[in-house]
């Protein structure tokens, strides 16, 4: 027990791959029609209507002071 090296794992081939894949991502990226589409989704698309959203119901529910029983929409 003593003498042994518990601690020394073989690494695996596929993970040390998956890992070299991340670290080079930046390398191998393309612009292409479907990543073009993904990035306008995220940036633009889902900030409008989360902005929408909040625009919409900006005032309308008042969460402070409220007792069981009371309504917390203002209108």
């Amino acid at each position: 027990m003593a003498g042994l090296q518990h601690y020394r794992m073989a690494m695996d081939p596929a993970i040390l791959k998956l890992g070299n894949m991340t670290t080079n991502r930046h390398k191998y990226f393309r612009w292409t029609k479907r990543t073009a589409g993904l990035t306008f989704a995220y940036a633009v698309v889902v900030p409008f209507i989360f902005g929408v959203i909040a625009y919409q119901t900006d005032g309308k529910y008042e969460f402070r002071a409220k007792r069981k029983g009371d309504l917390i929409s203002e209108y």
